[in-house]
């Protein structure tokens, strides 16, 4: 059961108890229970609903706008500064942030070996290669040279002259301006697809647990508040 509605429903309980039984410290204690864990969970329910009457109700929702605007500047100020950048794009973080393997294992290499074929026969040597059968002679090439191809651009990607030289190319500054300015388009778009009723429903659910607490020990407190009001009265 949720833990505002059983501290209430608790504190209730021994309201009526107290009222019924004419026990006026469970009576005081209930009372002090219950004003504290319905102050508390008036203050969540605030939090997130509008409430009439109430000023500075719905705050959440209400500051949609500013929300939207921390976030985004969270992400742009705090994960995608010139420092983090750097840091990526060290050599070390970029050989093992950016692995091109799996990449080239999808590139189809044969347009590249016909254009072997067609070099080969348009060559001095193309005559020669008709003696022999012409560019069927070589088909049964086809498969290992995409494989040697493959093997060979894998090696190539790996190698510390090309991440040295992507490196150098990423950390031109217009490069890193474009960066920036793509990544800020994207969360930018992420954003502008939240609306408030998301936005609140996903930090109630990511706070909802210890906000119930402050309903809890409201009540709680209010409770032995409520045990020492009674006991200076008797």
């Amino acid at each position: 059961m949720n833990k505002s509605v059983t501290t209430n429903l608790i504190a209730a309980i021994l309201v009526v108890s107290g009222y019924l039984l004419a026990q006026p410290i469970i009576f005081s204690v209930g009372l002090f229970a219950l004003s504290g864990a319905v102050t508390n969970w008036l203050a969540v329910h605030m939090l997130f609903e509008k409430v009439p009457g109430l000023y500075g109700s719905g705050v959440i929702p209400t500051r949609f706008e500013e929300f939207k605007t921390g976030i985004a500047n969270l992400m742009m100020k705090q994960f995608f500064t010139d420092e983090n950048i750097d840091r990526f794009l060290s050599a070390e973080g970029v050989e093992s942030h950016i692995n091109l393997q799996p990449v080239i294992e999808k590139i189809d290499l044969a347009p590249a070996f016909d254009a072997l074929v067609t070099t080969v026969e348009q060559s001095s040597l193309g005559g020669m290669l008709a003696m022999f059968g012409g560019s069927e002679a070589i088909t049964p090439l086809r498969e290992p040279f995409i494989e040697k191809m493959k093997l060979s651009l894998v090696d190539i990607s790996q190698s510390e002259e090309f991440i040295n030289l992507v490196k150098s190319e990423l950390e031109r500054p217009d490069v890193l301006d474009d960066m920036r300015n793509k990544v800020n388009e994207i969360v930018t778009q992420r954003l502008d697809e939240l609306t408030p009723e998301l936005v609140k429903d996903i930090i109630q659910e990511m706070i909802r647990e210890h906000l119930g607490w402050l309903v809890v020990w409201g009540g709680v407190f209010g409770g032995v508040i409520g045990l020492i009001a009674a006991m200076l009265n008797i």
